[in-house]
């Protein structure tokens, strides 16, 4: 994979992201996963799990409204 390929997915991933969060974050946490997963299946991205379940704890962390919208690390195209 190039770097070129990283970073668009990278940049899908996020686009995803920011949509989950300004739309979901006062959803119940399953709504958000299932959001968060059909957007990203939709962008033809996939995250780690690891690196989902950070986005998805610091989205679940915008209900405090201490928190900014997530950033994603590393994201990778679908075949």
């Amino acid at each position: 994979m190039t770097d070129e390929e990283k970073q668009a997915a990278i940049e899908a991933a996020q686009r995803v992201v920011d949509q989950v969060s300004s739309y979901q974050y006062s959803a119940e946490d399953a709504d958000m996963a299932a959001e968060l997963d059909k957007g990203l299946a939709e962008a033809r991205v996939s995250l780690s799990d690891d690196e989902r379940t950070r986005i998805l704890a610091e989205i679940d962390g915008l209900k405090d409204e201490e928190s900014s919208t997530p950033q994603v690390r590393s994201a990778t195209p679908v075949a």
